[in-house]
């Protein structure tokens, strides 16, 4: 059997530094690593955010390697040393080939920039080695996440791949049904649900029943039963829902049953202001009791990302990322003209109504890097743009919450900005995956939404675009 020699490039280790013990399938195959990539780690590991996680965990991985040796591959024109490789088995789980090129060729050093002339060097070391191993009936691929560096390596006839985590278990899930009935207002609920519960997989949880004459009811399927929407379940909402989607969502945010909810929606679509609307409704209890005491909101952007380590950035410092934050801002904006029912308000007003919105709800801004070592209790923690988090952060952000607490998690599997993962393997797409396993711990609501309510421009650019 031909054994398969995986050279990866830095993305690949960056967005997950258990991909080498994947991609090695225990000891079946051999993960290479030219030199240049452990340069691009070594600059990475002083970072304070995730990718500075994944490459401290490498060397962690390294320093816990058993030797196999050093091999020293010669140039058979010239007889000279070509390629050194330290082999290294790291556990029973993975055989690393740390691989250094003695030398270059001339046109692959004549590049200025630094990300190009290290992709050509990567590029150059995995040809090299390519070239000498299939002449030993190894499978050579090189794999990269980045579209140009495959590139670079076709045009030195490499075979190539992308790493696509999941690719065939991407979630098509079906989060909302309707039902024919003769008469919505005679549902046999226990029979319904039954019905629904042994036909549709557990990720459905909004059903629409309509009879003969058009007439449509509205529930959810919670656990033993179905909970309708009625008609006065928004009163106290300050934004209220304004299709049905929306309708479905709130009333899954309002109710006690569940514990995490997962939303991939559109731009435009209102996730974020039914998320903080519903939250805010949750924490002004009736008897002044309420099971919540704050709203967290985590926002995982790229920019946030970098810049949390160029700032650092501590709790209370808010006005660092501010910039961050403005979906968060804008929509407490919103709230704050709603809240003083005027139809002309001056700057002055409103930000003083959203400085009280922010005191009276406790609203916290958290950077994913601030988490690690906290235990976060009473809250509802909103993560937003959750497409651009991996799994690692999203096990770090969950991880710090206790039983008090619900999480809203939303985003937009279109509006992927982070370089190290796809629609395949990040934290909002590994969320949607769970809310139809039916985990133990954890009710999980799932839902997308599709209709813009931001206006033309946001219909016009989805449509078209």
């Amino acid at each position: 059997m031909t054994r398969k020699v995986y050279i990866v490039d830095t993305n690949i280790i960056l967005a997950n530094v258990l991909n080498i013990v994947k991609l090695s399938q225990n000891l079946q195959n051999i993960v290479a690593i030219p030199e240049v990539v452990l340069f691009e780690l070594e600059d990475k590991k002083r970072d304070s955010g995730e990718l500075g996680y994944q490459a401290r965990e490498f060397a962690r991985m390294i320093a816990n390697c058993e030797d196999l040796g050093i091999k020293i591959y010669k140039d058979k024109s010239s007889k000279e040393p070509n390629l050194k490789a330290v082999k290294l088995k790291f556990e029973n789980s993975a055989e690393i080939w740390l691989v250094t090129s003695q030398k270059y060729d001339k046109d692959t050093l004549e590049y200025s920039n630094l990300k190009e002339f290290n992709d050509k060097l990567i590029v150059s070391t995995a040809s090299k080695l390519e070239k000498t191993l299939s002449k030993r009936h190894y499978d050579v691929k090189f794999i990269s996440l980045d579209i140009y560096a495959r590139m670079f390596a076709k045009f030195k006839n490499l075979s190539v791949e992308s790493l696509r985590d999941d690719r065939d278990e991407t979630p098509k899930l079906k989060f909302h049904t309707t039902i024919e009935v003769d008469d919505v207002d005679s549902i046999d609920e226990r029979y319904y649900h039954e019905f629904i519960t042994s036909n549709f997989d557990p990720a459905l949880r909004c059903v629409t029943f309509r009879d003969k004459f058009s007439k449509e009811k509205y529930a959810l399927v919670e656990g033993g039963i179905l909970n309708f929407i009625q008609s006065d379940d928004f009163r106290s909402l300050i934004v209220k829902p304004v299709n049905t989607k929306q309708k479905f969502l709130a009333k899954a945010l309002l109710s006690p049953y569940f514990d995490a909810y997962v939303v991939d929606a559109k731009a435009g679509t209102g996730k974020t202001l039914m998320a903080i609307s519903c939250a805010m409704r949750l924490i002004d209890s009736y008897d002044g009791e309420s099971e919540y005491e704050k709203i967290i909101y985590v926002r995982n952007s790229i920019e946030s990302i970098d810049r949390g380590a160029e700032v650092g950035f501590l709790s209370g410092n808010d006005e660092k990322f501010r910039i961050y934050n403005m979906a968060l801002f804008d929509t407490l904006d919103f709230i704050a003209r709603r809240k003083l029912k005027k139809e002309q308000t001056n700057a002055d007003e409103v930000r003083v109504k959203v400085d009280e919105l922010i005191k009276k709800y406790s609203i916290e801004m958290l950077w994913p890097g601030e988490a690690r070592g906290r235990t976060l209790s009473k809250a509802i923690v909103i993560l937003d743009e959750w497409q651009n988090s991996s799994n690692k952060t999203t096990q770090l952000i969950l991880s710090r919450l206790n039983n008090s607490c619900k999480v809203i998690i939303i985003g937009s599997n279109k509006q992927i900005d982070n370089l190290y993962l796809n629609r395949y393997n990040n934290g909002l797409t590994t969320m949607l995956k769970l809310s139809n396993l039916k985990p133990k711990q954890l009710n999980i609501f799932a839902t997308d939404l599709e209709a813009s309510v931001r206006g033309k421009f946001s219909e016009f650019a989805d449509e078209v675009f």
